[in-house]
């Protein structure tokens, strides 16, 4: 048994994704999955990247291509408009702006950068060589705060994306963790299971669960996201994911509209 829902999915336009809408949502149909949502990376505000996110001049292609979809697809399959969106200290107002020109059914806010480096990046990867890890994970989990903090977001984007190459830190995290749920709680966002996580070198969803039943304890809200950036990911391993979420004491999760939460679907 799986949750009917996957939240996280991609398309070209970010430039690092393979297959059209349509294919996404054909697998998402073969899946049994009767929602899904795509959420492909929003354009960079502090500089632009054609090979991680959309450009600006094609955020409403974007739109057009989810719109077909939903449309054509309306009485086999629920398709909500996402986006992901960095959170970029110093760009809050910009981001705002942004996320205010269409409407959408959920944002998704993601920590890809700590300062200008983006540590999640493979190209990137021989960095982590000269950084003190323990220091990483800090820095990430303040700004994964600060993200929640904004009030810009929806959804937490895979909330300990800082393990995804398998470093690990030497000082236990779990009071950051903590830290972390409280801000969520307080600002009222949801956490993804992402299963992206299980296809990394970490072998293990987002967030870890540990981290799944401090946020369940502190009554964070959860959803579903396979971060699929080819049609073949679309709802892999949301089984495992359901199987976590149980572990960790959830009995519902969230599906949105309209970017709030519409209903709490019973695992």
């Amino acid at each position: 048994m799986v949750p009917n829902v996957d939240y996280h999915m991609h398309t070209p336009l970010c430039g690092h994704a393979k297959g059209d809408p349509q294919e996404y949502a054909a697998r998402a149909i073969e899946m049994g999955l009767n929602e899904i949502g795509f959420s492909d990376h929003a354009p960079l505000l502090s500089h632009r990247d054609p090979t991680i996110t959309m450009d600006m001049s094609q955020l409403e292609l974007y739109h057009t291509m989810i719109e077909s979809v939903r449309d054509e697809l309306k009485d086999k399959l629920t398709v909500r408009i996402g986006i992901e969106a960095d959170f970029l200290p110093g760009y809050e107002d910009r981001t705002r702006a942004l996320l205010a020109r269409y409407p959408y059914d959920y944002v998704i806010g993601s920590v890809h950068f700590i300062s200008d480096w983006g540590f999640d990046d493979p190209i990137q990867l021989k960095q982590w060589d000269k950084k003190d890890v323990n220091k990483v994970y800090r820095d990430y989990y303040k700004l994964v705060r600060k993200s929640a903090a904004s009030r810009l977001f929806d959804i937490i984007g895979h909330a300990d994306l800082v393990k995804k190459f398998d470093f690990h830190p030497t000082e236990d995290m779990t009071g950051e963790i903590e830290e972390n749920a409280r801000a969520f709680k307080k600002s009222g966002v949801v956490v993804e299971i992402n299963t992206s996580g299980l296809r990394r070198p970490i072998r293990e969803a987002y967030p870890s669960p540990l981290a799944l039943k401090i946020y369940q304890r502190h009554g964070v809200p959860l959803t579903f996201g396979s971060d699929a950036h080819t049609p073949k990911d679309v709802g892999r391993d949301l089984d495992k994911a359901r199987e976590l979420a149980i572990t960790a004491g959830y009995k519902e999760y969230a599906v949105f509209k309209g970017r709030r939460i519409a209903e709490m679907r019973p695992l």
